[in-house]
Formats: structure tokens, sequence, C-alpha cells
């Protein structure tokens, strides 16, 4: 009986492993290619209209990563979730991706890492295909999943010398490397702590630091600073910015604008699968922000507003009252209507003259160029959600309802 069972596991061992390497290398799935259904990209942006033309002509050969074309359609969906990306990722730049929940960044991570199936397009890493050379773009990328692939009782130090083994690292060298690691992203109190105990800031250093070992020259980032205080995401920034300075690529995906404007050369937002702009932080506020806020404190306990509201409206034409409150005024003014420097000049000359007890004039911020954009972002799933409880709504008589509960038979029935 103890025999049949062993030749049982002994074959089912066999199948199991030699379906695994099927799924492994594609064998059991044909990919998509057909995108005749899709719609013509029509017009877009400037700058991405570049970029897609220097990619599709060969310009993009140098790149480091390089998309062309790239696009994933879900089934049962009617829109792809990423649709014709095109763009080139130069050695040493830290590239941000932006975007609501379904805009495709998580799905463009996926295509680039071999978790996900490409539909059409292609991408190269270190000139290698991620379509038929997926083994080899491994040994070039490092990741940090949106959640993190942590196995809950190996010790942050086990996790980086299993993955330094991974990697090739040399026997001799495997220890040196993972201290390294350690040091790097700060984990020295905990490394020796079982990772199942680890807080979820903990958790997201100890993936990026497996996502560094080896010296990959690109490395994917989806989130990395999710759940982490201020001094930790510092000091991870801090770690990114010196392997961006060692001549590494990062491409990073984060909801912090603080984060993107503090890490990115440059970075794109995506809607719908689609980018819709690309270029450096200042060039984004400067093409695509509402102008300048500015915003007054008039000293005093119960201050008159009037004269600074007159003032404003007379000298600074165009400008749009924001906010009002006790002692403070906000304006909203385009930056086509004047400069910064005759908005500082004519405040500092009236300052006293208006009682203004301090003054403070900004450029739009990155959030208010993402708001902008992300308004545009659809749900699907939220529309066929809401058009299915529609469809399986219940009519209830309210006339039969009343009756049914006015019914003397029927109270002991009711709650």
């Amino acid at each position: 009986m103890v025999g049949k069972n062993l030749f049982a596991m002994a074959i089912e061992g066999v199948v199991f492993f030699v379906i695994t390497v099927l799924i492994q290398y594609r064998f059991c799935f044909k990919a998509r290619s057909s995108t005749s259904h899709l719609k013509p990209i029509g017009e877009e942006d400037e700058d991405v209209a570049r970029e897609r033309q220097r990619i599709l002509s060969g310009g993009g050969q140098s790149d480091i990563l390089e998309l062309r074309e790239l696009t994933k359609i879900y089934k049962r969906k009617q829109k792809p979730a990423v649709d014709r990306l095109c763009v080139g990722i130069p050695p040493g730049e830290c590239f941000g991706l932006l975007g609501v929940n379904g805009a495709g960044k998580t799905s463009t991570f996926k295509m680039l890492t071999g978790d996900s199936v490409v539909t059409s397009g292609e991408a190269y890493l270190a000139s290698k295909s991620v379509t038929t050379e997926i083994d080899e773009v491994h040994q070039n990328m490092g990741y940090c999943p949106q959640f993190d692939a942590i196995n809950d009782l190996l010790t942050g130090r086990e996790h980086l010398e299993f993955y330094a083994i991974l990697r090739g690292v040399p026997d001799k060298e495997v220890c040196e490397v993972a201290e390294w690691g350690i040091r790097k992203l700060g984990l020295v109190k905990y490394v020796d702590k079982a990772a199942g105990s680890y807080s979820g800031g903990n958790m997201r250093k100890l993936s990026t630091a497996i996502a560094l070992i080896g010296g990959p020259p690109v490395v994917f980032l989806d989130e990395p600073t999710t759940g982490m205080d201020p001094k930790a995401r510092r000091a991870l920034w801090n770690a990114i910015l010196s392997i961006i300075k060692e001549g590494r690529s990062v491409v990073l995906t984060s909801h912090s604008m603080e984060e993107c404007e503090a890490l990115c050369t440059r970075m794109a937002i995506m809607v719908n699968g689609r980018f819709r702009c690309l270029g450096s932080v200042q060039h984004l506020k400067n093409r695509f922000g509402d102008g300048y806020t500015i915003i007054l404190r008039v000293a005093g306990p119960d201050p008159d507003l009037r004269p600074v509201m007159e003032f404003i409206e007379r000298e600074l034409p165009g400008s749009t009252l924001k906010e009002k409150h006790r002692n403070m005024l906000q304006y909203q003014l385009p930056s086509s209507l004047t400069s910064l420097a005759r908005i500082f000049s004519l405040l500092s000359k009236n300052k006293e003259n208006l009682s203004i007890e301090d003054y403070s004039v900004s450029q739009t911020t990155l959030d208010q160029v993402f708001v902008n954009f992300a308004k545009d972002q659809s749900d699907e799933d939220h529309l066929k959600d809401v058009h299915t409880s529609k469809r399986d709504a219940v009519v209830v008589d309210l006339s039969q309802l009343n009756s049914f509960l006015m019914d003397s038979k029927t109270k002991e029935s009711c709650v």
C-alpha cells in the first residue's frame, strides 16, 4: 500500500514539474497579437507624440529600457489596460509613472517583469526582448512589487542571502552583499527577526533591498514607500538617489507627488492606459499648471479686507478669489497675465499701506496637475457594477408592504 502511494507521489511530482516548466516558458499560451479593434491613437500631447516618434524611428536603441507600442488587453475588457506605450529610459534616470488606481501602471510593470503576457508591441531591457528573452531580462533587473513577496518564517538576513544566491553572487560574497542591503535600507535592528513580525514599512524596506541585490542596471519600484514613516521614507529616497548616481536607472510608481518631485528626473501621467503628459516636473508644472497661488494675511484681530481685495482686482486683473477667511485671502492667477517678479514687486511696495502681515506666491503644485488629468480616468468596472445593480434591483410595491405590516395576523412575524 505504501509503495503504491510513493509511486503515485513520484509520478505526480514529475507531471507537475513538467506543467510548471511549460507555464514558465509559455508553451501553453498563445499571445493575442491582434490589435485591429483598437481605436486610432488620434491627437496626443506634443511631448508624448515626440517621444513616440523618436522610439518608432529607432532613436531609443541607446536607452537601457525601451517600450515600443507596448499593449495589454485583458479578457472580457472592452478597453486596453495599457494602450501602445512608447518611451525610452536612458541609464542614470529615475522615471516616474503616475496615475490613479486602474490607470495601467502595475499592468505595465507586470509585462516588463514577465509576470503578464504582452498582448502586442515590444519592450527591450539592456537590448534584451521582454517577449523572447525574459531569462536574460531577469538577470538585468530588480523588482519591488506592489505587494510584498515575503516569507513570514525567514528573517530579513535570510531573505537577502537567499536572493543573493539566486542572483549568482559568489558564495564568499553572499554575506557581504546581504550586509550591504541591510545597512543600505536601515534594517540593522530587525534583520535577525522573522519577517512575519515586521511592520508594513519594514517589509517595504526589505522588498526594496531585495530589488537592489546584485546591482541590476534597472530597478522597478512599485509604490516602495507605502506605509513608511517620514524618516524611513527619506532614508529610502537617499538610497534611491545613490543608485541613480551610480548610473543605474529606476522606474518608480507612487501616489506621493512629493516623492516624485524629490526623485524623478522625468515622469509621465497615465490615464486609461496612455501617457497624457511626459517631461520633467518643472516642465509639467509650466505647461499644465494653472498659474500662481497668492496667499495674503492682513494684520489685526478683525481687519478690513476690502482695501486689499480692491488693490488685487485693480493691479492684478484676471485673478480669482479662491478663499476668504477672517484675515486671509487666497487668489489664483494665470501665469500668462503677469510675471512672478511683478507680483512680488507690487506686494512688497504696498505691504505697509495695506497692513499686509505676510504673503506668499507659489507655483501650481504637481498635485493639481495630477488631479486635472485624473478627472479623465474612466472606471469600466464601476460603471458595470452600477448597471448590474440597476438591472437586478427589486421593485417593491409600498402599498402592499403597508397592508402587510398593518395586518394583525403578521405582527408576531415582524421585527
